[in-house]
């Protein structure tokens, strides 16, 4: 590699991304183009079902994204040939609404707007409608009483200027509307029909002409709790008569299917003979045409609140004619989605698929969703989690369980690469820690490569704020540390072991690396969430049964996991409950809540620290890995030491804290058992806390990063004095993460990755040489490169990790991971041209 800086390019490209979604109602979208957006904090996410993988997030957005819209969604796939641009809508909880464009031709997003008449509360719920190629009608809803109605002209080429003008916005109160939806009037008559609902348990109607105002048309009345959801069909052509049919579902944990038609065509249904039997409602009238609303049918069949009901997307046959199915999903807080439709003969809906039943981890889907060829189904759960499911019956139908992204649904506040780089482990402020990994397929020309969750090692009962892998030689472990004064100690299992063997080499069945010899197959976990015990694989046979008589789960007895060795990637569901690693000690010392950890790079120490106001609580605990004794207690801090970092020769160990300071600790190991420390030097640094440093991998140098915007490099010459090199130029935000990577060790050349509060990351070129006196020098400080704003994360970075903290002269191609506020944990690929 050459050594001048000044010539470094290179090139970034996104590996991996894992989020969870958003827990909120209306945050999913399916569009058209099969994409499939959802709000991760406050990004916007795109996932791709085919392939199971988050593409890009959206980032503008300040606060948390309550909702997204596709136009066209998979409603209206029928209307969506020919566009080369699909638009998406997305809400916030301050109230924003943006507006995104997606070519097909270039696979390219861009922003197009922010809407000029923002909310003045949270968007609750968007919905539109496709009424040509050309145009498009969408409504807003927020708790702020109000509810917008826009209209929307589709430019005429791709990245053409996009026209939108503001048709009405109505005042409906303090009772709050969740749930839109928009539709044409039966009949030519050219008349929009605004359903919203939500908090006051009525449906209302509002009409309007093509471009007027909405007037109130009538209100429907029949549930007995909040609705959350509302949908309408297409026009329904029948014996010469149309209607429209609008589905609605609510807390009351029912859904009600409403009849829209003009009211010359009820007149004539005197004499018809039918099961169902019309319940007459309101009437109302729209230009010269005059509507009654009847009920069409009661669908009972969940056990909690019905948060989503929407109707299969039309088809289309013979090439111009538009089929609209009897179909309608629904997805609910009992953990279960349905799919309704009427019987042939009598009328009566009833269910005629069910899918879901998780176990008891899961908490109830948020919302479910179609595709634009009705042969998948998309649900949203309560832990952030997607599940899917794909007919893949010819005749029957079989719905079976699909491959979906996941992540972390709060801040992911820690990352750790496995010791030789087949994995990343994260750990979050929603309880987990998650194993995500490439799984390797091997095809008939190359080997090809997608990551996924694989495991899920802990879930806890307490928020984790950091963790280390051991380093050393031997099994798989790490150390997390959580919102209490434990430290706990996590050993892979044997189930984990022969997963990642076939994650890394799906063509071997040797257990090369890994140790077989591993007696625990698994863990279980225990009722209040702390401690998650071993299952022995001698064991694993023989029937556990740890219910009581009447087979009711109770605090002290609950159900057995069953560890299982997966050849393909799990889904939500194994994950939850299948994957978690045994913890084989607890650490006990530390007077608050833990916030650092590291180990040394041969394994046998690990450091701690934790949130702390005064200098005594303020100790860098030391751990010695194995006997898990406390060895040393550094003492050099007044507030909580935010990060701590040993060198690569683990001789020094370096310490920086909310105090502004920094400290470097001589360690040297006496015997098998003991340690020495020594405090070699502390220095105030920077004039607002100090966040992140890190190593140079080649000798004594060392990078810090503050909130004051600034880096600067030091070093530590001759084990004694602590060196202060160069100042970076300053930042456009606070530098909250930091990671040296080394590339050259005869010129001493690394890549500085610098992440920010702001949720971008930049890399920098370091090199320094020998002067002739003997003193180091930081002779070039080079910027390289700004990641790209739909790579990067949204919110502040938190942690970054390079793959491998020593490359060869000949590397070309590195990989550095990042974790952050925005629930992302993400892989880079930077490729030195």
């Amino acid at each position: 590699m050459d050594s001048n800086c000044n010539d470094m390019k290179v090139k970034v490209d996104r590996v991996f991304i894992g989020a969870g979604c958003n827990r909120i109602v209306n945050n999913v979208s399916w569009g058209a183009c099969d994409l499939v957006s959802f709000g991760a904090q406050n990004a916007v996410a795109i996932f791709c079902p085919e392939t199971a993988q988050i593409l890009t997030t959206l980032p503008g957005h300040k606060a948390a994204v309550n909702c997204t819209y596709w136009l066209p969604n998979s409603k209206f796939a029928f209307k969506a040939k020919g566009l080369e641009e699909h638009f998406l809508l997305s809400g916030d909880a301050d109230g924003f609404i943006m507006l995104w464009a997606f070519s097909l031709a270039e696979n390219k997003w861009r922003h197009v707007l922010q809407l000029p008449q923002p909310h003045k509360k949270g968007v609750t719920c968007i919905s539109g409608m496709m009424v040509s190629h050309e145009n498009a009608v969408f409504a807003s809803t927020s708790s702020d009483g109000t509810v917008n109605v826009w209209d929307f002209m589709l430019p005429s080429k791709d990245g053409g200027d996009c026209k939108l003008l503001c048709l009405d916005s109505l005042y409906v109160g303090t009772k709050t509307m969740v749930a839109l939806s928009l539709t044409e009037l039966p009949g030519s008559t050219g008349h929009l029909v605004l359903a919203m609902a939500g908090l006051d348990n009525k449906i209302h109607m509002y009409c309007s002409e093509r471009t007027g105002k909405f007037v109130l048309a009538c209100e429907l009345k029949g549930h007995t709790d909040w609705i959350r959801s509302l949908d309408f069909s297409l026009p329904i052509h029948s014996n010469g008569k149309t209607s429209v049919l609008l589905v609605s579902s609510s807390q009351d944990k029912g859904m009600r299917i409403w009849k829209v038609a003009l009211r010359q065509s009820l007149a004539n249904t005197a004499g018809e003979i039918s099961l169902s039997s019309y319940i007459k409602g309101p009437m109302f009238v729209a230009g010269s045409s005059s509507y009654q609303i009847s009920m069409e049918s009661l669908l009972v069949g969940h056990e909690d609140w019905v948060y989503t009901v929407a109707w299969q997307p039309p088809s289309v046959i013979n090439g111009n004619e538009c089929y609209q199915p009897q179909s309608i999903l629904s997805a609910s807080m009992d953990k279960t989605m349905m799919i309704w439709q009427p019987e042939k003969i009598t009328g009566i809906w009833i269910n005629v698929v069910t899918v879901g039943e998780l176990s008891h981890c899961a908490l109830g889907f948020y919302g479910g969703h179609w595709s634009s060829i009705g042969d998948s189904i998309l649900a949203h759960g309560y832990g952030g989690s997607f599940h899917l499911w794909k007919n893949i019956g010819s005749v029957l139908d079989d719905w079976k369980p699909q491959k979906v992204p996941s992540g972390h649904f709060s801040a992911v506040s820690d990352i750790a690469w496995a010791r030789c780089g087949e994995y990343i482990l994260s750990v979050s402020h929603d309880q987990t820690t998650r194993i995500f990994a490439p799984w390797l397929k091997k095809s008939c020309t190359e080997k090809e490569e997608a990551w996924a969750e694989i495991a899920r090692p802990q879930v806890h009962g307490h928020d984790i704020n950091c963790v280390t892998i051991i380093k050393g030689k031997g099994n798989h472990r790490f150390v997390s540390g959580a919102d209490e004064k434990v430290a706990r100690v996590f050993e892979a299992p044997l189930s984990f072991l022969k997963t990642l063997n076939h994650a890394t080499s799906p063509d071997s069945s040797l257990l090369d690396d890994l140790q077989v010899d591993v007696q625990i197959l698994g863990a279980n976990m225990s009722a209040l969430g702390l401690s998650q015990k071993p299952i022995y694989s001698q064991a694993s046979s023989e029937p556990t049964d740890k219910t009581n008589n009447d087979g009711i789960d109770t605090l002290e007895t609950i159900p057995e996991a069953v560890p299982v060795e997966f050849t393909e990637p799990p889904i939500e569901d194994q994950l939850a409950w299948h994957t978690l690693w045994p913890e084989s000690h607890k650490l006990y010392g530390h007077g608050n809540e833990l916030y650092s950890l590291c180990c040394d790079h041969e394994g046998k120490l690990v450091a701690s620290s934790c949130k702390a106001q005064s200098a005594s609580v303020a100790e860098i605990w030391l751990w010695q890995v194995g006997s898990w004794k406390s060895v040393g207690r550094l003492q050099s801090h007044s507030l909580t030491v935010t990060k701590i970092e040993f060198s690569h020769d683990d001789k020094l160990l370096l310490a920086v804290s909310r105090d502004r300071q920094f400290s470097v600790f001589l360690i040297k190991h006496i015997g098998a058992d003991e340690i020495s420390h020594e405090l070699l030097a502390r220095q105030e640094a920077h004039k607002r806390i100090i966040w992140a440093c890190s190593w140079n991998p080649f000798c004594h140098q060392f990078a810090t990063g503050s909130r004051d915007k600034t880096v600067k490099i030091w070093e530590v010459e001759n084990e004694r004095v602590v060196k202060h090199l160069i100042t970076l130029p300053p930042f456009n935000s606070s530098v909250t993460a930091l990671s040296w990577m080394g590339l050259n060790r005869h010129t001493n050349h690394g890549i500085l990755a610098v992440g920010m509060e702001s949720g971008s990351i930049e890399l920098w070129s370091l090199s320094s040489a020998r002067s002739d006196d003997g003193n180091a020098a930081i002779q070039n400080a080079v910027y390289i490169a700004k990641f790209n704003p739909f790579l990067c994360h949204v919110s502040p970075v938190n942690r970054l990790a390079w793959k491998n903290s020593v490359k060869n002269e000949d590397c070309r191609s590195l990989q550095l991971a990042s974790c952050g506020a925005d629930h992302s944990v993400r892989v880079f690929n930077i490729d030195i041209v």
